[in-house]
């Protein structure tokens, strides 16, 4: 497994208030599995997703990346196995305004010290990747929504992460555009790429092999059994 949860939970403290995120959430995630999570606003699907991608910890429980124990990680190791086994799609895109497409996929490779020649290579390879070879000089002002997220999901692939997740990858796009990036996700889906995708749509989550339900910071492989729970 290359994700392996067990019983972790998720508190925020506001005041003398104890507010749970996350309740009891177990689940595995298989190496090339195509995983949905799929729950309303407020469900603790970002908590989970924040909590699987590093940039947060949780109150509780156990959680198994690659292999490694990310509990007993330090924050220099963390940024590590971040740059090198993940890959973040955001539902912003996240791209530098002031940098060219070619630059803001290079970025990643800049943090993991390769040589420039090399940056600009495997750059140029993943934006022909995602069907933008023709877009490498634009800025982000200079591009659709659908161009900009598929920049978004070359930098996020061109270190070539154990994982990409995807966090309502399709909720600033229009349809035409949101099909093409499912699309791409199923063309990456094929390669081998393990992908976990966070949504609250129904028919976003239905490209995945496999939906998870999460309903007020409990998750199920059952919709309604995760409602009535």
């Amino acid at each position: 497994m290359i994700i392996d949860i067990k019983h972790l939970y998720k508190d925020y403290h506001l005041g003398n208030i104890t507010v749970p995120a996350l309740k009891d959430v177990s689940f595995s995630v298989a190496e090339g599995e195509y995983l949905a999570i799929m729950g309303p606003s407020g469900s603790g699907k970002s908590t989970l997703m924040n909590i699987m991608g590093l940039l947060d910890k949780p109150t509780a429980g156990e959680y198994e990346l690659a292999g490694e124990n990310t509990l007993l990680l330090n924050e220099k190791q963390l940024a590590a196995m971040r740059n090198q086994k993940i890959g973040f799609v955001f539902q912003r895109f996240h791209l530098l305004p002031s940098d060219t497409a070619l630059q803001n996929v290079m970025l990643p490779l800049t943090y993991a010290g390769i040589p420039a020649a090399k940056r600009k290579e495997m750059a140029s390879e993943a934006l022909q990747k995602v069907g933008l070879s023709d877009r490498m000089d634009f800025k982000p002002n200079q591009l659709s929504g659908g161009q900009s997220q598929r920049v978004a999901i070359a930098r996020a692939i061109v270190t070539k992460p154990a994982i990409l997740f995807a966090d309502e990858p399709t909720g600033s796009l229009d349809s035409e555009n949101g099909a093409q990036i499912m699309e791409l996700f199923r063309m990456l889906h094929e390669e081998g790429v393990t992908i976990v995708m966070i949504t609250h749509e129904r028919e976003i989550a239905e490209h995945a092999e496999r939906i998870l339900y999460i309903y007020d910071g409990k998750i199920s492989e059952n919709e309604r059994g995760v409602k009535d729970a």
